[in-house]
């Protein structure tokens, strides 16, 4: 099992172990009373079993002990089930959104992040949407997983012991690059926590342009469906695509250049390149201009 590295994650694994280990008790008792019958009375030398009408003491065993074992399943999965979904009062707040095939985490700072972090030993509450179909959102080290369905908003929360870097998985297929939907959780004690917090709505104008697009090409997911090396993959290749004319489903030819690229990252769906699908989500919002201008730089230098 992932290490426990929530409030929650103990009480989840305790439940787990105690129906586990009474299965592999029952499990004992049908392979060894299988194995020893099946010895028993493998030939007709050994004789036959006497006909039974019925035993009491068997049959209210039988019944009564499973159903003690459930309703204990059941109270005990209940009161963690509560706890999983009642948001402590004070829970600090972050907007997830998921998207094919990426999650960004939106704070009440105003600004967005790829990756979730978050201060040690504080609640955390996701109000969690999807920009296009099912996704799913785990932290196997959290014991927390809720699927984020669209049009509609989920909520989940946990509340991270210990300092260190996570994984996010999508658990539900949501097309070709599901398997590529992954993210980190950040937990920081609440110093470091802060001074993220101070640099992380600053844009760094001292990144060069092109290596801010590189930036931004790795780390929201354009390289899903973008290569840069001239292969085709769902979308088309940025290598050498800068100042080329493009052909689009409704016919219509459109030169790539800065204006064409903005709007293809702020309106995708506007304009369709022939052969390929619109399957790619709107950045607006999450991408910063300064980040798209970025964008544009580093596609001009892929020829």
């Amino acid at each position: 099992m992932p290490d426990q590295v929530s409030t929650i994650a103990p009480e989840v694994d305790s439940l787990f172990y105690f129906i586990l280990y009474w299965v592999y008790f029952f499990l004992a008792i049908v392979v060894v009373g299988a194995i020893y019958f099946g010895w028993k009375y493998k030939s007709n030398e050994r004789g036959t079993t006497q006909p039974l009408d019925h035993n009491n003491l068997l049959e209210i065993t039988w019944t009564l002990f499973p159903l003690f074992l459930t309703m204990v399943v059941f109270f005990w999965g209940a009161k963690s089930y509560l706890k999983m979904n009642i948001v402590p009062y004070d829970a600090m707040e972050v907007n997830v959104k998921a998207q094919k095939w990426f999650f960004s985490f939106n704070y009440k700072e105003g600004f967005n992040s790829s990756e979730l972090v978050v201060p040690v030993n504080r609640p955390v509450k996701l109000i969690m949407e999807s920009q296009d179909v099912l996704h799913g959102f785990y932290v196997p080290d959290f014991r927390v997983k809720m699927d984020i369905i669209p049009n509609r908003y989920m909520v989940t929360w946990f509340e991270a012991t210990k300092v260190g870097e996570y994984d996010i998985l999508c658990t539900e297929y949501c097309g070709t690059a599901h398997s590529q939907m992954l993210a980190k959780v950040k937990v920081l004690n609440q110093e470091d926590y802060d001074k993220w917090l101070e640099k992380a709505n600053v844009v760094d104008e001292s990144i060069p342009l092109v290596e801010l697009g590189e930036i931004i090409y790795n780390k929201n997911a354009c390289n899903t469906c973008h290569s840069i090396d001239g292969s085709n993959m769902i979308g088309p290749s940025f290598k050498g695509i800068w100042n080329t004319t493009m052909e689009h489903t409704d016919g219509s030819k459109v030169l790539v250049d800065e204006n064409y690229i903005y709007e293809s990252i702020i309106e995708p769906q506007k304009k369709i390149i022939k052969g390929y699908e619109g399957v790619m989500p709107s950045y607006k919002g999450i991408l910063r201009d300064r980040e798209i201008l970025g964008v544009v730089e580093y596609i001009k230098s892929l020829k």
